[in-house]
């Protein structure tokens, strides 16, 4: 169903840099952390920093890949043809079988296969006859028989530096043998809510205080992706937070801040970081929601770097930073350079022009092959209900009027 959807916009300051700028920033300045060794076990989305080759042939022996008869014979072999049966192999059992012509072993699938077998018959096509076996149907040499190495030499690369271990990657290294892998290492991450307004719990509401929404969003983010976050609150008071700014940049690899990042008097993140030592990268981005972002770096006397991410303190804002720019900046810290990878939708519905680029929480859904975009309502930047309903966020981009089947660009969520 069209439906006409209209989001208020506001205008834009100038020199703004834009969303692609800000990411190329990210990719460019954050330097890579070292590396560590784990376990394969552990090592889940984690990113390789060597190649991995296997020690071992896959399959490691010639094996059955049925259940059935090994048998020896040269060349075709006829239906009614009958073989002696001198024995049986079980999966994991050790031979040291030497059949002749005219031989055969009952074995069961993943079974070593016996010296001089030159083919398997399944059992369906086998009868059994006292110490015999008489074969029903026409079969070919070397049929189900899984030779070593033919899906691994040993020696050969399994998985390549910079590769990303899915569930599939750590199951075919573990069947290789591999054991432990070295990766990069998962940066110490510091999560700073600032605000007088934030209450922990119902009696602490007074007059003008909110829930906190943005720590347990944060840290759920990182407890998605298996990693561990550390949650400091403070005031907006300039002294306690130069005391925690001094704290944490020499301890953590990455500070992720979120409110005091803009122009009022007690949005003090900015100037607080740039006086304990963070080079500002950039400030403000020409997007909605979360133009007034913060990225900066501080390096101290041994070489130990920390990332500032000082998001907005709006959740949808600090929803849209991290789906975005922390994700970015998470790879990058483990050397991956690449930016995010958008994908491509048509819309159902007409959006009105706005002067920033803006990334809108939508619902995607598959239509006889194609993905439809349908934008939820109450999109403002202090409203975070739509994502109950919400799978994406998509990339509108600035001063267009967007019409009905129009590509846009976006991200699952």
């Amino acid at each position: 169903m069209n439906q006409y959807v209209e989001h208020s916009g506001c205008g834009a300051e100038a020199d703004l840099i834009s969303v692609d700028q800000a990411l190329s920033l990210i990719l460019e300045k954050v330097q890579s952390l070292d590396t560590e060794t784990v376990a394969l076990s552990k090592a889940l989305n984690r990113f390789l920093a060597d190649d991995v080759y296997s020690s071992i042939n896959l399959p490691m022996f010639s094996q059955s890949a049925v259940d059935g008869y090994a048998i020896v014979a040269t060349g075709h072999i006829s239906a009614q043809t009958q073989f002696e049966l001198v024995g049986e192999l079980r999966a994991g059992q050790s031979t040291d079988i030497c059949l002749t012509e005219g031989q055969a072993v009952r074995i069961f699938t993943g079974a070593a296969i016996p010296q001089n077998t030159t083919t398997v018959a399944r059992q369906e096509i086998v009868q059994s006859i006292e110490n015999k076996i008489l074969i029903r149907q026409d079969l070919a040499i070397h049929i189900d028989i899984r030779d070593a190495g033919e899906e691994v030499a040993s020696g050969q690369q399994l998985a390549q530096h910079g590769q990303q271990l899915s569930i599939g990657a750590i199951a075919a290294l573990s069947m290789a043998g591999v054991k432990v892998v070295k990766v990069y290492r998962y940066p110490r991450i510091a999560v700073v809510i600032t605000g007088d307004e934030v209450a922990s719990q119902a009696s602490d509401l007074t007059t003008g205080q909110i829930f906190d929404a943005n720590a347990p969003l944060i840290q759920a983010w990182f407890e998605a992706r298996q990693q561990k976050v550390s949650i400091f609150h403070v005031a907006d008071h300039e002294d306690a937070l130069t005391e925690l700014f001094h704290q944490l940049k020499d301890e953590y690899d990455l500070i992720i801040s979120t409110g005091g990042v803009s122009v009022g008097d007690y949005d003090l993140i900015r100037p607080v970081a740039l006086k304990v030592g963070f080079e500002q990268i950039f400030w403000k981005i020409k997007q909605k929601p979360g133009k007034p972002m913060l990225f900066a770096q501080y390096r101290n006397l041994n070489s130990h770097h920390c990332c500032l991410l000082g998001l907005p303190g709006n959740p949808a804002a600090v929803y849209v930073g991290m789906q975005i720019y922390t994700s970015t900046l998470l790879n990058a810290l483990q050397n991956q350079r690449q930016m995010p990878n958008w994908f491509s939708g048509k819309m159902t519905h007409t959006l009105k022009p706005d002067a920033r680029e803006r990334f809108l929480r939508m619902s995607a859904q598959f239509d006889q092959g194609e993905l439809q975009l349908q934008s939820l309502s109450k999109q403002q930047s202090h409203m975070l209900t739509n994502l109950m309903q919400a799978n994406c966020l998509v990339r509108v981009p600035a001063n267009e009027s967007i019409q009905i089947g129009q590509c846009l660009t976006g991200i699952f969520i």
